[in-house]
């Protein structure tokens, strides 16, 4: 297999596109971020990069909160529309006929109605970093749709039909490929009785 090299680069991909909430709920805002992630488990902790000029970055900042909204196949065009507009010239949640809500948890900041799962944060953090700044943020809520869990109350985000971003392009989720361990697991080597 032959390579080209070159410079660094940021082509981590594919990635989640979140639908970020943030505001009031009298004039809540979106953002999609492209650039989201899991810090840790204990306490629960993600992260998400902003550009201190966007409109978002001081809502936040001056808030300390947001919520992390996973987006879906019918979320597509909100999530691609909410990246190039901005919420000074623009009401995002009217403009795409979507609805906010009262978080769980952070009850005056707003979660996206129509994302099946929303993450309710609290900001612990703001790293200055380049281009970008990092919110650290201690997911403090998070709000499940109950059609994604069964009777047991397992959730299955394979229904929830999301989506991933790579390199300029929106992809749907595809096929399961394995589950966690499987590489390891030990096949059962019982044999039916007759």
């Amino acid at each position: 297999m032959s390579k080209q090299n070159w410079r660094g680069s940021t082509l981590l991909s594919p990635v989640p596109p979140v639908l970020v909430s943030c505001g009031s709920l009298e004039k809540p805002n979106l953002i999609t971020i492209g650039w989201a992630g899991t810090i840790c488990t204990k306490p629960s902790m993600v992260s998400i990069s902003i550009r201190p000029e966007r409109y978002s970055y001081n809502l936040i900042k001056e808030s300390g909160k947001f919520t992390i909204n996973l987006p879906t196949e019918a979320l597509v065009r909100a999530v691609d529309w909410c990246g190039v507009k901005s919420g000074r010239d623009v009401d995002k949640f009217q403009a795409m006929g979507l609805h906010a809500a009262p978080g769980s948890a952070l009850p005056d900041c707003p979660i996206l109605e129509e994302s099946p799962v929303n993450l309710e944060c609290r900001v612990t953090q703001v790293i200055p970093l380049g281009s970008h700044d990092m919110f650290l943020a201690e997911v403090v809520g998070c709000c499940v749709d109950e059609d994604l869990l069964d009777s047991e109350g397992k959730l299955h985000l394979d229904k929830a039909r999301l989506i991933a971003y790579s390199h300029g392009e929106y992809h749907a989720l595809g096929r399961r490929l394995g589950t966690f361990g499987y590489s390891v697991r030990k096949k059962s080597t019982s044999k039916k009785r007759r």
